[in-house]
C-alpha cells in the first residue's frame, strides 16, 4: 500500500531501535569529545572542574542522560589531563610533542644568553649594529645602481662585506655570540648579498648582453645565495674548509669585477656570474680564508707582482684559480678515501 505523501518521514528520534541505537553511540561519542577538546590544555589536572564546559554541554548531557539512562553522561566533575588528552589525539614518532601554554611561556630564550650586565648589552648592541650597517649598505647599493651608479653601488657592496666579516669577530672576541645574531646575520647576508649583488650585476649589463640573458644569470644567484645560507645554518661546520663557495666570497667576487670593469665580453660575464652561482651551492672544499693566509709567503709574491702589472687580469687568474681549487681537493680527497 503507498505511504501517505502527508506521512511524516521516521528519523533517529522516531521509536526505531537500530535508530536510537547508532544515534546514542554518535552523540556519546560527539559528547566525549567535545568535553575533551573544551579542556584548558594549559591547567593542571587537579584544576579542571566541570566549569571547563560550557553550559550548552550540560544541558546536552543532561538531556541524553534522561531519553537513553546513561551513566557516564551524568552531571559530576569532569576531570580530563594531559593523559586523556594525549590518549584521544596518539602523537606519531615522526610528530613533534605537543607543547602546552604553561611549557611555551616558561621555555623562552633570551636573545642574550648568559649574564645580562649593560657591558655585555652594550656589546651584544655593537655586534648587532655592524651586521644593520652591512643591511642598510646593501639597500643602498641597490638604490644606486637603480639610479646607474653601479661603480658607487659595487664599492658598497664591499663595505658590507666588511661589516659582515666585522660582526662575526666582535662576536667571538666580545663574547656575546647568540643564536639570535647568527640569525640576523643570515638575513642581513641575504638582502645584501643575495639581493643587492645581483641588482647591481644586473645594473652593470645593461646594454651589453640581452636584458633575458642577465636576468636569469643574476636571478640564479639569488636562488643560491638562499639555498647557500640556508644550508650553512643547518650543516655541520667545518675548520678547514667551506661546502661550496660562501655567499660573502661570491658577493666580493661580483663587487670587485663591477669595480674594476674586467675587459671581458659580456656573454662571458654573465656565464660567469651564472658559474659562480652553481659553485655557491655545490659539495667542492673550497679553503676558508684563516688556512690561505698561512701560505707560504712566496706564494703571495706572485699575486703581488701581477697586481702592479695588470689589476684585472690578476683578479680574474686568481678567481678562476680559487674556483677550480674546489675540484680538485674534492678529486684528491676520493683518491685518498
Amino acid at each position: 500500500m503507498p505511504r501517505a505523501p502527508w506521512r511524516r518521514r521516521r528519523t533517529t528520534d522516531s521509536p526505531r531501535p537500530a535508530g536510537r541505537r547508532w544515534a546514542g553511540r554518535l552523540r556519546r561519542s560527539s559528547t566525549f569529545a567535545r568535553q575533551v577538546l573544551l579542556v584548558r590544555v594549559g591547567r593542571r589536572d587537579d584544576d579542571l572542574h566541570a566549569t571547563d564546559l560550557a553550559p550548552t554541554e550540560h544541558r546536552y548531557a543532561d538531556r541524553q542522560r534522561r531519553r537513553y539512562g546513561l551513566d557516564r553522561l551524568s552531571r559530576p566533575a569532569v576531570n580530563v589531563g594531559r593523559a586523556e588528552i594525549e590518549a584521544v589525539m596518539p602523537v606519531s614518532p615522526a610528530m613533534p610533542p605537543m607543547v602546552y601554554a604553561d611549557e611555551a611561556s616558561a621555555g623562552t630564550i633570551p636573545l642574550l644568553p648568559g649574564e645580562r650586565t649593560i657591558a655585555r648589552r652594550m656589546k651584544f648592541g655593537l655586534v648587532n649594529a655592524c651586521t644593520l650597517a652591512s643591511l642598510m649598505l646593501g639597500m643602498l647599493a641597490i638604490f644606486l645602481a637603480m639610479q646607474g651608479e653601479v661603480r658607487i653601488a659595487a664599492l658598497c657592496l664591499i663595505a658590507c662585506v666588511a661589516f659582515d666579516g666585522l660582526d662575526g669577530a666582535l662576536a667571538r672576541r666580545l663574547g656575546v655570540a647568540s643564536p639570535f645574531g647568527a640569525q640576523m646575520d643570515s638575513l642581513a647576508d641575504m638582502c645584501s648579498f643575495g639581493l643587492a649583488a645581483p641588482v647591481v650585476v644586473y645594473a652593470s649589463l645593461a646594454g651589453s648582453v640581452s636584458t633575458a640573458a642577465a636576468a636569469v644569470a643574476c636571478a640564479l644567484v639569488a636562488a643560491c645565495a638562499a639555498i647557500r645560507l640556508a644550508r650553512f645554518n643547518v650543516s655541520p661546520k667545518d675548520g678547514r674548509f667551506f661546502c661550496g663557495v660562501p655567499t660573502t666570497m661570491a658577493a666580493a667576487v661580483l663587487a670587485l669585477t663591477v669595480a674594476i670593469g674586467l675587459p671581458v665580453p659580456g656573454a662571458v660575464l654573465v656565464a660567469g656570474v651564472a658559474l659562480l652561482a652553481f659553485a655557491m651551492v655545490s659539495s667542492f672544499p673550497y679553503a676558508k680564508l684563516a688556512r690561505l693566509v698561512k701560505l707560504p709567503p712566496w706564494l703571495w709574491l706572485a699575486p703581488v707582482i701581477g697586481a702592479l702589472v695588470d689589476i684585472r687580469i690578476t683578479f680574474a687568474l686568481i678567481v678562476v684559480g680559487y674556483l677550480v681549487s674546489g675540484p680538485v681537493l674534492w678529486l684528491r680527497q676520493r683518491r685518498t678515501a
